[in-house]
């Protein structure tokens, strides 16, 4: 074999093993936040305010103060995200250092809902600092 086929071999080589191991936090991070997210929703689900508030930052959980106020906001504001038929996870993005996570919700009546959710790594893991409902008008199902 000749030394630029060895060459080039070996740089390829060397360059698939480097994205495949920078990949891999990214990748571990993603389902992370994807875990944080789908748990929260499943407390949602099962009316279990307690545990879907233990997924919110400790901002939010300092401004609603307690899960019962939490739950009042969540069902009157969110009403997608209480009772989802179907979540779909979009593009994940690192915005001025902070990471948001987009979501695409069909609610119980079919109507489509792309949410952005700004997360928050603490001490205990991901946690929810925030959630913006974006114009799903371009989005087609």
């Amino acid at each position: 074999m000749s030394r630029f086929f060895l060459s080039a071999l070996f740089a390829l080589t060397l360059s698939l093993t480097l994205s495949l191991t920078l990949a891999l936090p990214a990748q571990a991070q993603d389902a992370a936040i994807e875990d944080t997210i789908n748990s929260q929703i499943e407390a949602f689900q099962a009316d279990d305010f307690d545990q879907a508030f233990d997924y919110a930052s400790p901002s939010l959980q300092s401004m609603f103060r307690t899960s019962e106020n939490f739950r009042q906001m969540v069902t009157q504001g969110y009403p997608m995200v209480w009772r989802p038929a179907q979540v779909e996870y979009l593009e994940q993005r690192n915005e001025d250092g902070a990471i948001w996570q987009k979501v695409l919700i069909t609610d119980q009546k079919g109507g489509v809902h792309v949410l952005d959710y700004r997360m928050l790594q603490t001490d205990e893991g991901w946690k929810i600092n925030g959630v913006t409902l974006l114009d799903s008008s371009a989005v087609a199902v």
